[in-house]
């Protein structure tokens, strides 16, 4: 009896009923996007796992395998980790043109609405969670170029975050000045130079020793 009703079911679905795979990198990058809308639009304080989860089309208990904890998610969802994994890697000549492109074309998406944006008006206005996303961000872009450039980079990397973070208060927080006119292209011209001239006692070093 049981066998005919499981056969009717099956006939009347056009089969057996399949077990629905996900592809693991695919859900990981639902959730990242789905996160920095959720961070953009609501906060760091405000935003929430369940809401994430819903707008990547998971379960709350996928999105928590993947990240581990709310920080972390929030950390990897933000640009700058993301772009030092990235963009460091590769020739030292070539890196201050490399972080110029990769940072106007990812903060100019979505007309700079961005989780780089919110984080800075989250840490402007006082939120609890801002300020050790931020020094974790720092820690992650560090990294980066440490492996890179070598030890005692660390200031430079600072250095870099700190010239990228004015850039992008000024254009999309404050959005007064003469940065907030500019194109994207003429910022990356700005950019390139400053970039270059902040890290050309790293990156001859970096060349010396190889």
């Amino acid at each position: 009896m049981t066998t005919c009703i499981l056969r009717h079911m099956q006939s009347r679905s056009g089969g057996p009923q399949r077990r629905r795979r996900r592809d693991p990198e695919a859900s990981r990058l639902a959730i990242l996007a789905a996160a920095r809308e959720v961070f953009t639009e609501r906060g760091y304080a405000r935003a929430t796992i369940r809401e994430i989860a819903r707008r990547a089309g998971v379960t709350h208990g996928l999105v928590m395998r993947h990240f581990g904890t709310k920080e972390r998610l929030l950390i990897e969802a933000l640009p700058g980790p993301r772009l030092a994994a990235s963009i460091v890697p590769g020739d030292p000549s070539t890196l201050p043109d490399r972080l110029a492109a990769a940072f106007v074309a990812e903060t100019e998406s979505a007309g700079g609405e961005h989780a780089l944006v919110a984080l800075i008006r989250s840490a402007a206005s006082g939120e609890a969670v801002a300020m050790p996303l931020y020094a974790a961000m720092e820690q992650e872009i560090t990294k980066a170029f440490r492996e890179v450039l070598g030890p005692g980079t660390e200031a430079y990397a600072d250095l870099l975050s700190s010239l990228l973070i004015g850039v992008t208060f000024a254009r999309h927080v404050a959005r007064t000045g003469a940065l907030a006119d500019l194109t994207g292209e003429e910022l990356v011209g700005y950019l390139v130079p400053a970039i270059r001239a902040l890290l050309a006692p790293a990156i001859a070093a970096a060349e010396g020793g190889k």
